[in-house]
């Protein structure tokens, strides 16, 4: 799958971006998708309108690399939502990529088509059935 990319002189715009821990937690909940580089995650917005644009959060945690490489898959992921790997993100909902140690090494164009394949797949599901909660997996016969 190859990701349209903007050209030289075009600027894309920053998408929104998740700040709050409560809509990380919300959206871990959600529908998810795995991926060599990352696991992206998503929810519907509350109290949100249809044409609501989406928003992203990045998630790094320190099992997958030190504080440099931590921030290096920060810039890589940051870089490939602005060139247009959100650019499959439904309006209304938002997204959150889990990254694993791959995101580092994998290479850029990789990392591209990777995000917008998983989008791809997220917005085929509908993302409609949220995840049960564990208690509820374990009292079902």
């Amino acid at each position: 799958m190859k990701a349209q990319v903007p050209a030289e002189d075009e600027k894309s715009p920053r998408p929104e971006t998740l700040r709050r821990r409560g809509d990380f937690v919300r959206v871990s909940r959600g529908a998810r998708v795995a991926m060599p580089a990352f696991t992206v995650q998503m929810a519907p917005r509350e109290n949100a309108d249809s044409h609501a644009p989406a928003r992203f959060g990045l998630t790094v945690t320190r099992k997958v690399a030190g504080a440099v490489g931590r921030n290096r898959i920060r810039r890589r992921l940051r870089e490939a939502m602005r060139l247009g790997g959100a650019l499959g993100a439904k309006p209304g909902r938002d997204y959150v990529f889990v990254a694993r140690r791959m995101a580092l090494a994998a290479p850029f164009a990789e990392l591209l088509a990777q995000m917008t394949e998983g989008l791809a797949r997220l917005n085929d599901r509908g993302g409609a059935a949220s995840r049960r909660k564990q208690e509820d997996r374990l009292t079902r016969p």
